[in-house]
């Protein structure tokens, strides 16, 4: 029955708090900070009837000291503390396949597709060889089809995470196009 955190991400929490004040008693202060670094401290202020508040746009694996203080106007209540850490981020791709094999395409999918990527960069070419063609997919997708390729050919695939702090994870798997029809 006092701060608590639920709902944790690798960039956002929601507190949630007992309702000791009321729109006509006052309000409170929120005070949140990183533990390794005190100076980076954010304030914000919160109606008095409100008993919940999300903080987003947080790095992983950041653990904060929370501070709720009820800025009363009829009597002293004393503030309440809490520790929460972010989650570590997800790391994409974890895991890259092909599937639907055919003689001009496959499908290259992968996973996971966290919140924290703008976009994915698919490389693929024929093996051995150096012709690499690039196509660029939105972040909220988690596959795409490969087209116009040679049959019976493997290809290297590369998947490319290209996340909105600006860092790059990649993941390559290998995959055959199918044999073409011969021609009798």
């Amino acid at each position: 029955n006092r701060l608590r955190a639920v709902d944790v991400t690798s960039s956002s929490f929601r507190l949630v708090w007992p309702q000791v004040l009321s729109q006509e008693t006052g309000y409170y202060t929120l005070e949140y900070s990183p533990i390794d670094d005190p100076s980076g401290k954010r304030t914000k202020q919160v109606p008095g009837a409100h008993t919940t508040l999300v903080l987003s746009d947080l790095p992983p694996e950041t653990t904060y000291q929370v501070a709720l203080i009820p800025e009363s106007n009829v009597h002293y209540i004393p503030p309440q503390t809490t520790r929460v850490t972010t989650l570590p981020e997800e790391i994409s791709p974890a895991q890259v396949l092909i599937s639907e094999s055919k003689p001009h395409s496959f499908h290259v999918s992968w996973a996971p597709t966290p919140a924290s990527v703008t976009g994915y960069q698919i490389l693929y070419g024929p093996l051995p060889g150096n012709a690499v063609e690039l196509l660029e997919v939105d972040g909220t997708r988690n596959g795409t089809a490969l087209e116009n390729l040679a049959p019976n050919t493997t290809y290297l695939v590369t998947v490319t995470a290209v996340y909105r702090s600006g860092k790059e994870k990649s993941l390559s798997a290998k995959a055959c196009t199918q044999e073409g029809e011969r021609a009798a």
